[in-house]
Parts: structure tokens; sequence; C-alpha cells
């Protein structure tokens, strides 16, 4: 069961995801980015932190690609961060390595938010 928890840092979501992002385990991954993606919400990014994924499949796959189009369109970034070795080779073999932007916290944190600078603690992995 994918599990997925939001944090708010400025105007940006992240999404801290545990489990697995299989075809049949994606609909509260779904919600959490529409839930983040509305006209309502002042996020301008949208971070998939993958610290906890242990299997991605072609389905899931599919879907993070899906969400992608959905959230660029309107016009939120959406970046994955702290991506496994598992989870990085299945990217890199699919090609989508160099679709997706791949970041990691520390990469990261300039672009929180200009009102008020995120702690390295803050914007470590959601482990």
């Amino acid at each position: 069961m994918l599990k997925v928890h939001v944090r708010k840092l400025g105007n940006v979501a992240f999404l801290c995801l545990q489990g697995q992002i299989v075809r049949t385990e994606t609909e509260a991954l779904r919600e959490a980015v529409r839930s983040q993606s509305t006209v309502q919400s002042d996020v301008s990014t949208i971070v998939l932190d993958l610290t906890q994924v242990s299997i991605i499949d072609a389905g899931g796959l599919g879907m993070i690609l899906e969400l992608r189009e959905q959230v660029q369109g309107k016009g939120i970034d959406f970046k994955l961060m702290n991506v496994s070795r598992l989870v990085g080779w299945v990217l890199e073999i699919s090609r989508l390595d160099s679709v997706f932007e791949i970041t990691s916290a520390l990469e990261f944190s300039p672009a929180v938010s200009r009102q008020r600078p995120a702690s390295a603690m803050e914007l470590a992995s959601c482990a």
C-alpha cells in the first residue's frame, strides 16, 4: 500500500511517499497531487520524495508522467527528490531520467521560499 504524507514549506508541497508505486496503488498519490494543484492552492512546486519507495512498475511510471503533465499544465513545477538506487535504475533504463527533474534535498533548498528559507533539517528526507 502506498502512503502519502504532505509537508508544505512555503509555496512548495513535498509529498513523502512510502511503499510501492504500482498500478493498483496510485489513488492516494493522485488525490494528494490533485489537492495540492488546485486553483485555491498557493503551491508553485510539487516534489515527490521517493526515499521510502521500494518498487515502481510501468503503471506507476505512467501515472507519474500523467501527473507531471497535469501539474505542469497548470504552471506548477514537478520534481522528484531522493530517488533510491532501484527507482533511479528504473528511471534510467526507461530513459525517463531525462524527462523528470531529479534533485536532492540539499540541491532543492534555495527554491523553497524566498520569504522563509528552510533549514537542511526541514528538507531532509521524509523518513
